[in-house]
């Protein structure tokens, strides 16, 4: 939606409303900004705007709540939903120069940060007081704490330390509606409702987080960081089985699949034991004894996994090269297939293996290749679905495996998204998931907000005016299998 239909008037307003710099309309810097992470879909908004301070993000929204324009934030773009993806004759909001670590008290382990400051730069500045911001998405060397805030972001460490929620501990924000609001602090100790909690993971749907309250934890006294090759998929997810099962908690358990291996030799040199279908990750971390202790009991339940072979890292550059393979995979897949997409969904460890065993056949049927990399201890899937989008029908059919794993996970008792978010990619298949009086509730929540929709609209619910997801001629809920066509 937008209240200004006229490009040009928009420009001229947001511009004398900034001033200098502030805005960017020129056709380079639009098309940059066309889509995110999620590249099958692109739309040109009318300006970029680009403000300086948190004061200037809120007169924008102001000016967006008076003009009825739609508005987008954005950090880095690393979103792989379509949750940045423009809205044509709005606005995007890009937050990267609001990139200031406003206090960091190592006394109350705590960071205060602006939303365009990047993952890894809030562990690096915390590093010489011994501790460090736990969630560690692939993208942690790029994407902006605003974005995690706003998809409530996990990453390979998550099964231990929990999502992006469990570490926000207190925001500020500007509503759609222009309010400025404060929930939370600097403690945990907080009485009555969780709005922080409910902020996080709002997908741009509420408002735009201006400072961000972080819970900083110790660094770990000792890691022992294991790549155990197995012959077969399964047999890998059969052994994050045996792990989680006998008790122990590992501070990540990681699953890369043959081609993701592939992908990840070629690009980063990573090296792999041969002749296996899959590698398990497997890092314990805490202090020296404990893991000691834990380190004999998991190496009894991996030598009882019929693996083909068991290393450990030997030192810190061996578990940093363990590591750097699995955080390329999702780029590196680009050097096997030209286009492909990254899918997310959970389901529960027990059925991890058959949930695999699915995918495969799937990927046999289609004839689409399919590489599976995942946080397997805590069942949250990322297939990655290789396909040509040069041929006719490339994303269609990608599109239609996607759908078939998403509906899968549904079925097993999972979730259509772990931390990717819904976005306009699984927008279709909220249905699936929820019942409409479900639905129905989750609106009435967005527009308690947002009463005019204009943040973010055409994310997550399936009958917004999303500018994308039309190529396919189908409805949504066709797409999402709950209709059928006549």
């Amino acid at each position: 939606m937008s209240g200004l239909s006229d490009p040009a008037r928009i420009r001229a307003e947001l511009a004398a409303l900034l001033g200098p710099g502030g805005l960017l309309a020129d056709e380079a810097p639009l098309a940059a900004y066309e889509s995110d992470g999620l590249t099958a879909f692109a739309a040109r908004p009318a300006a970029v705007i680009a403000p300086r301070t948190a004061d200037e993000v809120i007169a924008a929204v102001r000016w967006c709540h008076r003009q009825g324009v739609s508005f987008v934030a954005r950090g880095s773009g690393t979103s792989l939903s379509g949750g940045a993806l423009p809205v044509p004759g709005g606005i995007v909001i890009t937050l990267n120069r609001l990139n200031r670590i406003l206090r960091l008290d190592p006394i109350e382990r705590i960071a205060v940060v602006e939303p365009g400051v990047v993952n890894l730069a809030v562990t690096q500045a915390a590093q010489p007081y011994g501790l460090h911001y736990a969630p560690d998405p692939s993208s942690q060397s790029v994407c902006t704490i605003g974005g995690n805030v706003a998809f409530n972001a996990g990453g390979a460490h998550c099964l231990k330390y929990g999502m992006t929620s469990n570490h926000v501990l207190g925001l500020k924000a500007v509503l759609a509606t222009g309010e400025v609001v404060e929930f939370g602090g600097p403690s945990r100790e907080q009485v009555g409702p969780d709005w922080t909690g409910l902020f996080v993971g709002n997908e741009g749907l509420f408002g735009i987080a201006l400072e961000v309250t972080l819970q900083l934890l110790p660094r770990a006294e000792c890691f022992h960081t294991v790549l155990a090759g197995y012959a077969t998929l399964e047999q890998a997810g059969d052994a994050v089985a045996a792990v989680i099962a006998s008790g122990l908690l590992p501070g990540a358990i990681e699953i890369m699949e043959q081609l993701a291996l592939q992908a990840a030799t070629a690009a980063v040199h990573a090296e792999y034991p041969p002749g296996c279908e899959a590698v398990l990750i497997v890092e314990l971390e805490g202090p020296r004894e404990v893991v000691a202790a834990d380190r004999v009991r998991l190496e009894a339940i991996l030598a009882a996994s019929r693996p083909v072979e068991v290393r450990p890292a030997r030192d810190a550059a061996e578990r940093l090269a363990i590591w750097k393979g699995r955080k390329s995979a999702f780029s590196a897949v680009g050097r096997l297939s030209p286009d492909f997409i990254v899918q997310d969904g959970v389901v529960p460890r027990r059925r991890l293996g058959e949930a695999l065993r699915r995918i495969q056949a799937w990927s046999r049927e289609t004839g689409l290749r399919c590489a599976n990399v995942f946080h397997a201890g805590d069942g949250n899937l990322h297939p990655l679905i290789l396909y040509d989008g040069r041929e006719p029908d490339g994303l269609r059919r990608a599109e239609e495996l996607a759908g078939r794993i998403l509906r899968m996970c549904v079925e097993m008792g999972g979730s259509i998204t772990g931390e990717h978010g819904v976005g306009v990619e699984k927008r279709d298949y909220l249905p699936v998931m929820f019942p409409p009086g479900e639905l129905e509730l989750l609106r009435r929540v967005r527009a308690a907000f947002d009463p005019a929709g204009i943040a973010n609209p055409g994310k997550m619910f399936p009958d917004g005016a999303a500018p994308a997801l039309t190529h396919t001629g189908l409805h949504p809920l066709e797409r999402a299998g709950v209709i059928a066509r006549e």
